[in-house]
């Protein structure tokens, strides 16, 4: 009988020991996914705000692109986009339908009121310069530019320069 009695004891301890393995290996499993959770929590900002940059930049970049620069026709300046420029590419936008990676490109002076048109070009309010489709699709990232044309008046040419916003819609990656 005594050894029975020391059988069955032996068997609770392994047991208590099996039952404090697991107990330990779950405590450390449910430490382990808290780390990770709170190390991984600011993630999801961490990529938008990585992706708003990065469109920002890519608007930059676009007004800075020889289609859209102007070069030195008005001073070497940043973020300026020659109008005469745009309103010819308007015209052959189709050669660039795949070049850039946007749904949109719009040059905004005002407000979306007029679209320019080679008739009423400079005294529009908006070039809708690209468009895969509508205005809805992706969201807006927009950027100030200087926009700049040579205009004459009584015969004498002129820089004509002012602010205007460059508005770039992207396909919604979500």
């Amino acid at each position: 009988m005594v050894v029975m009695k020391k059988n069955k004891r032996g068997q609770v301890k392994i047991q208590q020991m099996a039952f404090m393995l697991i107990a330990v290996f779950i405590f450390f499993v449910l430490v382990g996914l808290f780390v990770l959770t709170f190390r991984f929590s600011g993630l999801k900002r961490s990529a938008a705000a990585l992706e708003e940059k990065e469109s920002l930049l890519l608007v930059t970049k676009l007004a800075n692109s020889p289609e859209f620069s102007c070069e030195e026709s008005f001073g070497n300046q940043i973020n300026c986009i020659d109008g005469n420029k745009i309103m010819v590419l308007k015209d052959s936008i189709n050669k660039y339908y795949d070049f850039w990676d946007v749904s949109n490109v719009i040059i905004m002076k005002t407000s979306l009121n007029t679209e320019c048109t080679k008739g009423n070009y400079p005294d529009c309010d908006y070039i809708d310069v690209f468009s895969k489709g509508t205005q809805d699709i992706g969201f807006p990232v927009e950027n100030f530019v200087t926009l700049c044309s040579k205009d004459s008046e009584e015969g004498r040419v002129y820089d004509n320069c002012e602010i205007a916003k460059l508005i770039v819609y992207y396909e919604s990656t979500e």
